[in-house]
């Protein structure tokens, strides 16, 4: 038996031992395990580049930094996306996360993804808007933030020309003002500490919600070298509580983006399941025992070749958001300590369900009360 069937029969052990006593004992946790459990399993992800091209040039960002938009050719056919996306749904994956490049350039591609998949989202600069008109209704629309403040400016607002301009986020509020899509993904950095709480409220003032994400410096040679990474930390923590019904993450998942750690280990290259699947780098990886995500793989804009993982491939620099919270999600197992563990996976899969317009969890208060059956929620996620 290899290393990889070796530790998943051990984890589905450990999960049929002692997953149902930590139950028993909690009937009202039971029902959202069961609900959220329920929920995630219905949902088979992979992402794809829909394009090459942007309209800005972010600092930092790493599909430039590290020549993605050089290293396959786009395909530029809306037949070929189309059967591409078809193709992948009769792979069983139905999910797709489209970024780029810029997604909002080629609407007729997402279109695509949305005729072929039940659940569709997008990582978007805010620059251009997806009109908020059938076929885009239920697309999740992920909106990039730099820093807060005048740092998003500096940080995000620069022609591909080089020239900057000003009012990204500006611009990025009024498209999606009250827009029940939209999600800023706020990425935060210790040169913005001030900027955190004013850029939240701003956030919640035009009808919106914000997940945070963390800021890595890849062109600076010093990545996650913070000199305030407490003082960070804190005010994020501090923030999230502040503003419950705005701030999405979980504090464990903002401790985890921060730090690398959580209750389950350490985040990194060995560890990470946002891997593609398939990739031939990623053997080793694959192999190591730790849990990926099932059906994974990340696409280039070719349609035909893979990207190594879900982000730049450069795992040292790496604390993306989404994929630390897949990290804290595969890790049931590491979970099962006691009831109080297994709520907080529960919490913790909970706030990531509701970042999505097309998951049940998006309009769920926190409060436990407040959740509904699982029938519910499942005949509304099927619907």
């Amino acid at each position: 038996m290899t290393q990889r069937n070796e530790m998943h029969a051990r984890r589905k052990t450990e999960i049929a031992q002692r997953l149902p006593a930590l139950l028993a004992q909690d009937p009202a946790l039971a029902q959202r395990f069961n609900d959220v459990r329920g929920f995630s399993a219905l949902v088979r992800a992979c992402e794809y580049h829909l394009t090459n091209a942007c309209n800005i040039r972010c600092k930092g960002c790493w599909f430039f930094e590290f020549g993605h938009d050089k290293s396959a050719k786009e395909a530029k056919d809306i037949e070929q996306w189309r059967a591409f996306a078809l193709a992948q749904r009769k792979r069983r994956v139905n999910a797709a996360l489209l970024i780029g490049g810029e997604p909002t350039m080629f609407p007729e591609r997402i279109e695509a993804f949305v005729d072929a998949m039940r659940f569709v989202s997008i990582s978007t600069n805010g620059l251009k808007p997806l009109p908020n008109i059938e076929p885009f209704k239920d697309v999740t629309v992920f909106i990039s933030l730099f820093g807060g403040g005048p740092l998003d400016d500096e940080l995000r607002a620069i022609k591909p020309s080089g020239t900057p301009f000003t009012g990204l986020f500006d611009t990025a509020l009024e498209n999606y003002r009250n827009d029940p899509r939209a999600t800023f993904v706020y990425a935060v950095t210790e040169d913005g500490i001030a900027h955190i709480e004013p850029t939240v409220a701003r956030i919640r003032d035009n009808g919106n919600v914000v997940s945070f994400n963390f800021y890595s410096k890849y062109n600076t040679g010093h990545p996650l070298k913070m000199l305030n990474q407490e003082r960070l930390l804190a005010e994020m923590l501090r923030v999230r509580d502040a503003y419950p019904d705005v701030v999405l993450n979980h504090p464990a998942h903002i401790r985890a983006m921060v730090t690398g750690a959580a209750w389950c280990g350490t985040f990194g290259n060995d560890t990470c399941p946002s891997v593609s699947q398939d990739h031939p780098g990623n053997a080793q990886r694959m192999a190591n025992g730790h849990p990926t995500l099932p059906f994974f793989n990340t696409w280039k804009a070719d349609l035909e070749t893979l990207e190594r993982c879900c982000t730049s491939g450069h795992c040292e620099d790496c604390r993306d958001s989404q994929a630390v919270y897949s990290w804290l999600m595969v890790n049931l197992a590491s979970s099962l300590e006691s009831v109080d563990t297994l709520r907080m996976w529960v919490e913790v899969a909970e706030s990531y369900w509701r970042q999505f317009i097309w998951s049940p969890y998006r309009t769920v208060a926190r409060s436990a009360d407040a959740q509904p059956p699982a029938t519910q929620m499942l005949e509304g996620a099927l619907a």
